[in-house]
């Protein structure tokens, strides 16, 4: 049986496809100099490309421009991040720089202007049944997490204000999410987390 689409979610994909072309369009010659400043700081690869979870659980490859150097030998772990991120990577993580070339999954409908962010494969099997109410839409580019505190949110809330979205989805709460977000990027308010420069990994619980 084909699903039902809901027209809100028809909605949702004409401002998303709206959004990616006239980001990609407008924020071009920003995204080419952000590269351009990462190859030669940083050197290759540009892109950092890791395997996230979509609608369903659905992994697909999120992109983002790469904002830490290579880890030392011994130095891979999250701990020594603040090592290998450097002002540029630090640069473009407060302006939400790295995240322009999202804007090619945003177009291909692997993840959505407002939704829970997208979190890696391998932590799936540290959901709870409640927590992985969070796949039942897509991931998005902000949520309720990224408005109430960015990378600052522990995992225990994070969470919960996932599901919370899901609960209450609506065009007008993405509407108000999308508001409340563009004040945070100005004001790079919840960038780093106490203690490190990227979220702490979700714990097996």
């Amino acid at each position: 049986m084909t699903r039902r689409v809901a027209p809100a979610d028809v909605v949702r994909r004409a401002l998303d496809i709206t959004a990616a072309v006239a980001g990609l369009t407008l924020l071009s010659p920003l995204l080419l100099a952000a590269a351009l400043a990462v190859r030669v700081r940083m050197g290759g690869p540009v892109l950092f490309r890791q395997r996230r979870l979509g609608l369903g659980g659905t992994p697909f490859e999120l992109l983002k421009l790469r904002s830490m150097h290579h880890p030392a030998p011994g130095k891979e772990a999250p701990e020594f991040d603040h090592l290998r991120l450097g002002r540029l990577g630090r640069l473009l993580r407060s302006t939400s720089i790295d995240e322009l070339p999202s804007l090619l999954n945003l177009l291909r409908g692997q993840i959505t202007l407002v939704g829970p962010r997208p979190l890696p494969v391998h932590y799936w099997d540290r959901f709870t049944e409640t927590e992985r109410r969070r796949f039942e839409v897509k991931p998005g580019i902000t949520g309720m997490a990224q408005v109430n505190g960015r990378n600052t949110v522990d995992w225990p809330q994070r969470l919960a204000l996932d599901v919370e979205y899901v609960e209450r989805r609506s065009l007008g709460l993405d509407l108000r999410i999308l508001l409340r977000t563009v004040p945070m990027v100005l004001r790079r308010h919840g960038v780093d987390q106490q203690g490190g420069v990227t979220m702490t990994e979700l714990p097996v619980r």
